[in-house]
């Protein structure tokens, strides 16, 4: 199989533990029964209990990456009377104002750039707005926001926060309480550590009261929560990954809970990046995730030709960067099934290319 013995640093697919690769080898169950939807209502109350949703929150599960739990969010939340603030700081937050644009939704694409936005108060246009729509991490670039910031504008202004927590879900600090959270939107392949092809949004009860009717027969917010009673959704989902979901998040809680699993990614960030320290490179930004690192090489070499050179010459996969930091930025991954001793061969690597330089 294409890459099967290959590391993988990149943010998405990342590592996945021997438990969850071995439910993924199995038959899949039929799922339209009393036990699936057992399995639908504790992944519920797990996400709820880590994300520390307030009461009578909800979970929506999505077959679908996690771009279409961004657009179906803004799609059955918003609409032409909303006038949303996205915080545009890289290729994701383009994302966002993308799905407003595509949907009639009135926005302003507030462009930012080296700051975590602790300051928001003081640096957001001064218009009337009803939501801020922000991805945490901005995985482009490797920049966590200051969520408490963020949730504290909106608490101010009475705005409904939406938040993509994607590439930072179980690896950094995220509390819907503490945050003024009204939306999360989480995916599959990354933190979790499964396979692509899951999405879920949660929901607080002031997000609940935003959903609206829409022009869609898949995305119908209104129909998945229906179907969410009984534990299950309209149509079928990834039913394995379903299956998956469920274990890791158990694994997690057995493990220590969230905060637990966001310490060990702490811990993997800290250490690959003082390895590293005596490379010829540099951290690219000064608000980086636990999630992840982004390096800048110093001595001239094209990130690009690392990033195929870890691949071609040592079997690492490290993830690119696009546009105009596709030779200046490389992305190095702490999500998923990550260990230091996994993290050594990376960083063996790096200081064995940089040997015969």
């Amino acid at each position: 199989m294409i890459y099967e013995d290959y590391y993988i640093f990149t943010p998405g697919p990342v590592a996945m533990s021997q438990e969850t690769l071995d439910i993924g080898a199995k038959q899949t169950p039929y799922f339209r029964n009393q036990p699936f939807s057992e399995v639908t209502f504790r992944c519920e109350a797990l996400l709820k209990k880590m994300l520390n949703a307030p009461e009578g929150s909800k979970v929506i599960f999505l077959t679908a990456s996690g771009t279409a739990g961004m657009e179906a969010t803004v799609m059955n939340l918003l609409t032409k009377d909303d006038n949303a603030l996205v915080v545009n700081g890289g290729g994701f937050g383009q994302r966002f104002v993308d799905i407003c644009a595509v949907h009639n939704i009135p926005h302003h694409d507030f462009k930012v750039e080296n700051t975590n936005l602790s300051n928001i108060s003081d640096s957001a246009p001064d218009q009337d707005f009803t939501a801020l729509i922000v991805n945490a991490h901005e995985t482009s670039v490797g920049h966590l926001y200051d969520l408490q910031a963020l949730g504290d504008y909106c608490k101010k202004h009475s705005l409904l926060n939406i938040i993509d927590a994607i590439s930072m879900f179980v690896t950094d600090s995220i509390d819907m309480q503490k945050h003024n959270i009204d939306v999360v939107i989480a995916s599959s392949q990354k933190g979790l550590a499964l396979p692509p092809g899951l999405s879920m949004v949660i929901l607080s009860p002031k997000a609940l009261a935003k959903i609206h009717p829409v022009q869609s027969l898949y995305f119908d917010y209104q129909d998945c929560l229906k179907n969410a009673e009984r534990g299950q959704t309209p149509f079928t989902p990834a039913v394995t990954i379903m299956l998956q979901l469920h274990a890791r998040l158990e694994q997690i809680e057995r493990d220590g809970g969230i905060t637990q699993s966001i310490e060990n990614a702490r811990k993997i960030a800290e250490y690959f990046r003082t390895q590293a320290k005596d490379l010829p490179l540099k951290e690219y930004s000064r608000f980086m995730p636990n999630a992840m690192t982004t390096l800048m090489p110093t001595d001239g070499k094209s990130a690009t030709d690392i990033v195929n050179d870890m691949e071609n010459d040592y079997k690492i996969m490290i993830c690119p960067n696009g546009g105009a930091l596709a030779d200046t930025v490389f992305r190095v991954s702490h999500m998923g099934h990550m260990t230091k001793d996994y993290t050594d061969v990376l960083i063996k690597a790096l200081h064995d290319y940089y040997g015969k330089s």
